[in-house]
């Protein structure tokens, strides 16, 4: 076992704020209800396997990174029960809207484990080939030149994906952003491990088969916004 301690949950790599609008009872209710059960235990050295953290046996472990409101995390969850998900996001209101979600709708939570901290520091403490998909759904743009480097889409970013997902497994990406899906197009399409699937221009601003929209999305197409969709998989 590789005995190196892990990236630190104090040393952040989150800019912004926390917390948004005031919570709800009823979001309130869900965070205190549901986050001890299903917050991810980070180990305190090494490597581990994530699906030591599930109670449920887990054969097919999908990781959402920045996953807003939940509502694409959730509903994956419905359509596919037996699966296990690990959804990371910083922001007090997205995590609570989903787990107010996971309650309200009867999800079971024990194949449901969540991260409100910093995605890339839960991920670097797990074992090689242990997810079986990851999702990137419209992350932060980041549009300042100088601020490029906090993109999560990135080389060493994608060193760590390509660690973590088993060879022919998908990486999803997503934005609405002309200028966010070219650079996320680059960097993935230049790193050695990952295949762009895409053979014309249709294959990217066309959903993949039983796609599942979310709000954002929505909200983005009514306000004149094209999606493009971005389908990598690891070599």
């Amino acid at each position: 076992m590789d005995n190196t301690r892990p990236a630190q949950t104090d040393t952040r790599r989150l800019y912004g704020r926390r917390l948004g609008r005031p919570l709800s009872g009823a979001r309130l209710h869900a965070l205190e209800t549901l986050l001890p059960r299903c917050q991810f235990p980070i180990p305190e050295k090494g490597h581990s396997d994530p699906r030591t953290a599930f109670p449920a046996q887990i054969d097919h472990l999908i990781c959402e990174i920045g996953f807003g409101d939940g509502d694409h995390l959730a509903e994956m969850m419905k359509r596919t029960p037996r699966h296990g998900y690990i959804g990371a996001e910083p922001f007090i209101n997205g995590m609570s809207a989903l787990l107010k979600q996971i309650l309200d709708e009867g999800i079971d939570p024990d194949h449901l484990r969540v991260w409100m901290d910093d995605a890339i520091a839960l991920l670097e403490t797990f074992t090689d080939q242990s997810l079986d998909e990851i999702y990137i759904l419209n992350p932060d743009p980041w549009p300042k030149v100088r601020h490029h480097k906090r993109r999560i889409v990135n080389q060493d970013n994608l060193d760590l994906f390509a660690r973590l997902l088993k060879p022919g497994s998908p990486l999803i990406m997503t934005t609405d952003l002309d200028d966010l899906a070219e650079w996320m197009v680059t960097e993935a399409s230049n790193h050695p491990e990952f295949a762009w699937t895409a053979s014309s221009q249709q294959d990217w601003k066309t959903p993949p088969e039983n796609w599942i929209e979310t709000k954002y999305e929505r909200k983005g197409k009514m306000a004149g916004r094209s999606q493009t969709y971005l389908l990598f998989r690891r070599r």
